[in-house]
């Protein structure tokens, strides 16, 4: 007699889902939103969901919490990936809600948007007549920042919760309850340190981590995970960066602020952590020769020319080799006696210009080509600073004849602007001499 046919197979599970917090009491890290009292922990005991972003880098919770507000809430749950879907997804979405609030049940529903801020304008704004007449309830998950990745209109109906990093003893939490379900091997502790250092807050990062070890420390039989087999196993270590969002640029305005404050060793620091990550060197170059005009000019002029010459020599090398003359121009730019006079100075300008009138050109400064233009006394009584004494025509006016002279720029007493500051008072005095 024939055996009867077995059952298929259950499909396995990755370790992340696995270990997907079940209860609030489950997650692990964010207890700024979800401990007691705190922001979210009261949403989910109010009974009333809410729309919400949360905003926060990869593995931090974001659709774990979405989940369990679905379960809070009894609410049917509808995943939407902004990668993978479009507009025809989010209409399903709408007829599914639809179905289950007047369906038997009369069940609620929360949408959830992995990756929101990946939809175009016109696709977000499909959510907004639903989230207002509360056919649904809106949870957006993004990397990126909502100010400028989701719609205004959006945005004003949602709360946005910040997620944090998890942190070293977060992370160590989740290794624990892997190991509780024996879904990993002991693992020695210069192991584990630089595990948690590996998944950099990110727990999703961790848990696959882990799930490739087991399987590869189970193939070659190994109780306990060293040190020397780790490394051997991960390669080279590959440090999460995220080269659009707000990491980027964190890490670049603590670049910028390293070289400000006259730190070398701070701003080599912050300029390998950026090119190890995966930052583009030719954009690195472009902000080196932003910070040599901005915070530098001329306190000391050679630090722009060296970082424009730091941007060719990379451009010849590429890398490794060029990335040195990107450092040899941090190094240089972070030593360089530091002046924002002239960068102080344009931005006065421009707003002086701004909301000033447009002034006519003085007479004698202007171009007289023709001889219309000098019968008009274009240009008549000018003074040739080259006929005067020391090149400099005292007294002389170059303002709009009915304007102050304003001082925009003044040199700091550092650098090679000392002796500018030096030279611009003498002329100043000169000028005040000759008019009286």
């Amino acid at each position: 007699m024939a055996s009867a046919p077995r059952p298929p197979a259950a499909p396995h599970q990755p370790l992340p889902e696995r270990l997907r917090p079940k209860t609030l009491g489950e997650v692990v890290g964010q207890q700024h939103l979800l401990g007691e009292g705190m922001p979210l922990r009261i949403a989910f005991e109010s009974g009333r969901p809410h729309s919400c972003i949360l905003w926060g880098p990869p593995g931090t919770g974001k659709t774990t919490i979405a989940r369990l507000m679905a379960d809070a809430f009894d609410a049917q749950f509808i995943a939407i990936s902004a990668v993978l879907g479009g507009v025809k997804e989010i209409r399903e979405a709408v007829d599914r809600a639809t179905l289950a609030r007047d369906g038997l049940e009369q069940r609620g529903t929360i949408v959830f948007v992995d990756e929101v801020h990946r939809f175009n304008k016109s696709q977000q704004d499909a959510f907004l007549p639903h989230v207002e007449s509360g056919l649904f309830t809106f949870i957006g998950a993004t990397t990126e920042n909502p100010s400028f990745e989701v719609n205004s209109a959006l945005l004003s109906r949602a709360a946005v919760y910040v997620l944090q990093p998890l942190g070293e003893e977060e992370l160590r939490q989740i290794v624990a309850r892997a190991q509780a379900i024996d879904a990993v091997p002991a693992i020695e502790d210069k192991a584990l340190d630089r595990l948690i250092a590996y998944a950099d807050g990110d727990a999703r990062r961790l848990l696959n981590t882990l799930e490739t070890l087991s399987v590869a420390a189970r193939q070659e039989k190994l109780a306990r995970i060293d040190d020397a087999w780790l490394v051997r196993v991960l390669g080279e270590r590959m440090r999460r960066y995220d080269k659009g969002g707000d990491q980027f640029y964190d890490s670049i305005s603590a670049l910028h602020k390293s070289v400000r404050g006259s730190d070398p060793d701070a701003a080599l620091y912050w300029l390998v952590r950026m090119l190890d990550g995966g930052a583009e060197p030719r954009y690195m170059a472009r902000r080196l020769v932003r910070m040599a005009s901005e915070d530098i000019g001329l306190a000391d002029p050679r630090a722009l020319r060296l970082a424009l010459d730091a941007a060719e020599v990379y451009e010849r090398l590429g890398s490794p080799e060029g990335e040195l003359a990107l450092a040899e121009c941090v190094v240089y730019l972070a030593v360089a006696p530091k002046s924002n006079a002239v960068y102080t100075a344009y931005n006065q300008a421009r707003a002086f210009v701004k909301q000033d009138g447009t002034r006519p050109v003085p007479m004698h400064l202007r171009n007289a080509p023709t001889k219309l233009m000098k019968s008009l006394d274009y240009g008549k009584n000018y003074r040739y600073a080259h006929d005067e004494d020391d090149g400099f025509a005292a007294g002389e006016r170059y303002f709009p004849d009915d304007m102050d002279e304003p001082q925009f720029y003044r040199p700091v007493a550092r650098g090679l602007e000392l002796k500018i500051g030096e030279k611009l008072a003498a002329l100043r005095e000169k000028n005040r001499q000759q008019r009286g």
